[in-house]
């Protein structure tokens, strides 16, 4: 077994008794953490030993729900006329781009996103994809990614009647049966559907039945867009979690993304059934589809959790992007603070321990050894009462110095000491002007 310790950390546990801790060190044996606290330096023997230089450790970041897929978009313009709503921004540019994609794009479209992700301090990410012109085994080389950088990942694909009715159910099939076969814990599944905008009745039984037979949650997009409320109620007479609940959709493994308009007596659905909702607050205001109602959805009881939509891997930019946008919606300078930190680092574990069999998100015996450093050494006192004023504030622009992933270090001094970043970064270039190059 290899062994790790670290030393002269300030350690930031998020552990059951918060405890914040200046000169701790951290025991590491294979994948979990042993030991973390005050303890003596000679009580473990380790293979290694790693000076944190003072710097901030706390437990890696976790994304509940990413789109690594839509890498390639970055600094392409679609041909055409600009989108002028949320409609016009599927049609005219993500369902072009992921129609396009060739295998190897999936695979070094994940992969560079991953090196990105972290970077920025994120150990577990829940994805959600889409390629319809490479549907079967897709996840497969989302996965190969996952392994190469060393994080951990729970995938689905992203079905919907909007090429082949039903597209995507096997491969959602696929590989839940695959992962559970193999074990192992770095990869984990949902069931993966688009939005019921772009579902028939149909493929969402079907859908509903393989999926509580493998008794498997799902990862499906909710009342992002005005439309898809209206667009559902036009053609089946339902209301959003209405139409949900009709398939035994929601539930304690599923994760609804965004619910910005989602009605009030959706959201008492939503705590009934102990559901998630993934709130992206960023790529939002990016479609200009207005704000989720975040701070009624906490006080009605809704479990909810922090992702980037694809926007980035920054997970505590979105934690500060979210209380920022709640406070300028409510004309309130008090609300949303905590909040926005509550969901990063207790609304994503929480999610997290439900999908994956390992525990993580603390600094504890047991936990699995996924840790950031962040090259951040507090100016100012740190302790349990103003750590989520130094994360939103100082640690949000602080470099990341070191990422340990599954006991094993991903990022060292910054970089990815395993991988050849400058050929993968060539790499990508050339896979995205090909990618481009087929859209227009």
């Amino acid at each position: 077994m290899a062994s790790l310790l670290i030393t002269n950390a300030r350690l930031v546990t998020l552990d059951a008794e918060n405890r914040c801790l200046e000169n701790g060190k951290l025991f590491i044996e294979d994948q979990l953490i042993i030991d973390a606290g005050h303890f003596p330096d000679d009580q473990y023997s380790p293979d290694r030993t790693l000076d944190a230089g003072g710097r901030v450790v706390m437990p890696g970041l976790i994304n509940a729900h990413h789109h690594l897929y839509s890498t390639f978009a970055r600094g392409f313009t679609p041909p055409g006329e600009p989108a002028r709503n949320f409609e016009q921004i599927l049609s005219r540019l993500w369902w072009k781009l992921d129609r396009a994609l060739e295998p190897e794009d999936v695979y070094q479209s994940s992969l560079l996103v991953l090196m990105e992700a972290a970077r920025a301090g994120c150990t577990t990410v829940i994805d959600h994809h889409a390629s319809p012109s490479c549907v079967d085994g897709s996840l497969d080389e989302v996965e190969r990614a996952f392994r190469d950088v060393g994080l951990s990942g729970c995938l689905c694909y992203e079905v919907s009647d909007r090429n082949v009715q039903g597209e995507g159910i096997e491969e959602n099939e696929r590989y839940i049966r695959k992962c559970r076969d193999a074990g192992g814990g770095q990869m984990a599944a949902l069931f993966g559907l688009h939005a019921l905008m772009t579902l028939g009745d149909h493929t969402l039984e079907r859908c509903a039945d393989i999926a509580h037979s493998l008794d498997a949650g799902f990862h499906v997009h909710a009342a992002e867009d005005a439309a898809d409320p209206r667009i559902v109620r036009e053609r089946h007479g339902q209301g959003i979690m209405e139409r949900f609940l009709a398939y035994g959709i929601p539930g304690p493994e599923t994760i609804f993304v965004h619910g910005v308009h989602l009605a009030a007596d959706e959201l008492d659905v939503l705590r009934e059934t102990d559901s998630f909702v993934a709130v992206n607050p960023e790529s939002n205001m990016n479609n200009a589809v207005g704000s989720p109602p975040v701070l009624e959805m906490l006080a009605r009881g809704v479990n909810l959790a922090l992702g980037t939509d694809g926007m980035s891997s920054r997970m505590v930019s979105q934690a500060r992007a979210l209380f920022l946008s709640a406070r300028a919606e409510h004309g309130d300078p008090t609300v949303a603070f905590a909040e926005a930190c509550q969901a990063l680092l207790e609304g994503n574990r929480i999610l997290c321990n439900r999908l994956f069999p390992e525990p993580r998100g603390m600094l504890a015996p047991g936990q699995l050894a996924d840790i950031v450093i962040p090259d951040y050494r507090p100016f100012t006192p740190l302790d349990e009462d103003t750590f989520y004023g130094h994360l939103l504030f100082g640690i949000v622009d602080a470099p990341v110095h070191t990422v340990i992933a599954r006991g094993r270090i991903v990022v060292e001094e910054g970089s990815l000491p395993h991988l050849d970043e400058n050929a993968i970064r060539a790499r990508g270039i050339e896979r995205a002007r090909n990618l481009w190059a087929r859209i227009e």
